[in-house]
C-alpha cells in the first residue's frame, strides 16, 4: 500500500482547505493509498517562495526522508504559481523516488503517463527559461544600440579622488560614504581598486 501525503493551501483566511481535504482523501482511498500526512499552508499565496510556506517545506524535507510514497494536491497552482517552480519541485521528488499527484490536472507520475506528461512540462519549462533569456539578450542589445550605459553607473572622479582622501585619513568606510552621501558598497570598491 503506498502512503501517501496531501498538500492543500488557501490564499486567504476567508477560504477554507476542507474541499480540498475531502476530495483528496476519497480519491486515496480509491486508489489504495493510505494517507500518512497532511500539510496545510492556510491564508498563505502561492506566490510566496519555499520559505513562506512552512508546510510546504516541511513536506518537501520529509520527502527526501522518504516517510511517504506520494504528494497529491488538489491542483498545481496549490504547489506553486509558475511552471518552473512546478518542475523544480516535481524533479526533487522524482529523484527520490516520490511521486506526484494533481487532481485537477489529471497528472499522477505513479503511472507512465503521468510520467510522460511530467517529462513534458519540464520540456515547456526548459523552453519557457530560453525565451525568457532570449527576450532578455534581445532586450540589452537593443539598449546597447541606442547608446544606454548598461551596468552600474560610474562614479565620478572627484568623488572617488575625496573617498581616497579621506580613507588616508584614517575614516572608516561607514562614515566616508555617510560623508559623502553615497553607499558602503561604492566606498569599498574605490578603495579596493586604489588599493590593487
Amino acid at each position: 500500500m503506498k502512503r501517501a501525503a496531501l498538500y492543500i493551501r488557501v490564499s486567504t483566511d476567508q477560504q477554507t482547505t476542507e474541499n480540498q481535504r475531502l476530495e483528496l482523501e476519497k480519491i486515496a482511498n480509491k486508489s489504495g493509498w493510505e494517507i500518512v500526512q497532511v500539510y496545510e499552508d492556510a491564508g498563505i499565496s502561492g506566490s510566496k517562495g519555499r520559505d513562506k510556506r512552512p508546510a510546504l517545506d516541511k513536506m518537501l524535507k520529509a520527502a527526501t526522508q522518504r516517510k511517504f510514497d506520494v504528494i497529491m494536491a488538489w491542483s498545481v497552482d496549490r504547489l506553486g504559481r509558475s511552471l518552473q517552480d512546478l518542475v523544480g519541485i516535481m524533479h526533487d521528488l522524482h529523484s527520490v523516488g516520490v511521486d506526484m499527484y494533481l487532481h485537477q490536472q489529471a497528472i499522477d507520475t505513479t503511472t507512465p503517463s503521468g510520467r510522460a506528461l511530467f517529462q513534458m512540462c519540464g520540456v515547456f519549462a526548459e523552453f519557457e527559461r530560453s525565451m525568457i533569456q532570449e527576450r532578455v539578450h534581445a532586450g540589452l542589445s537593443r539598449a546597447r544600440q541606442q547608446g544606454k550605459q548598461l551596468g552600474r553607473p560610474k562614479t565620478d572622479t572627484s568623488v572617488e579622488q575625496e573617498i581616497i582622501k579621506l580613507r588616508s585619513e584614517g575614516m572608516g568606510v561607514l562614515k566616508i560614504g555617510k560623508t559623502l552621501g553615497i553607499g558602503t558598497s561604492v566606498v569599498q570598491r574605490v578603495i579596493k581598486a586604489a588599493e590593487a
